[in-house]
């Protein structure tokens, strides 16, 4: 799962930033209100945190209104130092999804991203089943045939990527996309090499049908062929 985060305070950016990744996240980060706005619109992002107070623009929800006025439905978390009332109804007024007040405990933060991305309009089941293949994203538990399987970071959020589409052919570039972050330095067979392991630990070990395909000129997808 791919998260924005657009924060001024680098301090508080990138404390959240690691402990986003060290739950299996991608997020990219954006320190002003106009690179924040420029991801918002042209990344496919899976939720947004949101500061309210940002340079570059008079206020955070410029970039939530933004985003709903172009149609695009991801959740967005905002954080803010205000606690008034009327600021958090201006904010959820403004397509915000919920309101975190400043300071607070990063564990409320992720319980928080956590219920966001398991919200049903979402589609966000928080255990992926395909054929034998389990995926909890609560547990980050995976197994097959019942049997527990060890997977990287990376694997692991290539192989939810995967199942969250099942079979669909995505692209390289859509699962870059959506499982590496912005700034991370990719190479052209960075994809295939993740295959092949995520291959490796799913397939190969087991009998029966391959649940990894290539789909060759287009991609990759994931179910019974």
């Amino acid at each position: 799962m791919r998260i924005l985060l657009v924060e001024d305070e680098h301090k508080i950016a990138r404390a959240i930033q690691r402990g986003l990744q060290q739950d299996q996240y991608a997020v990219d980060v954006a320190y002003d209100g106009k690179e924040g706005l420029g991801l918002a619109l042209t990344e496919p992002y899976d939720l947004i945190i949101l500061d309210r107070m940002l340079p570059g623009i008079d206020d955070g929800l410029q970039i939530c209104a933004a985003v709903r006025k172009k149609g695009l439905h991801m959740p967005v978390l905002l954080l803010t130092a205000k606690d008034q009332v009327q600021e958090r109804v201006r904010g959820l007024d403004q397509g915000a999804d919920d309101y975190l007040v400043k300071p607070f405990a990063f564990e409320e933060l992720l319980a928080r991203v956590r219920a966001l991305l398991r919200r049903p309009e979402q589609q966000l089941e928080s255990v992926l089943q395909i054929e034998d293949l389990s995926l909890n994203t609560t547990t980050f538990e995976v197994r097959r045939q019942n049997k527990p399987l060890s997977l990287s970071s990376k694997e692991y959020a290539l192989l939810e990527y995967l199942m969250r589409n099942p079979n669909r052919t995505l692209s390289k570039d859509a699962i870059i996309s959506h499982v590496w972050d912005y700034d991370a330095d990719i190479l052209p067979n960075t994809v295939e090499v993740y295959i092949g392991y995520l291959r490796n630990k799913i397939d190969k070990p087991f009998a029966g049908k391959p649940l990894i395909h290539t789909v060759r000129g287009f991609g990759y997808k994931l179910g019974i062929q």
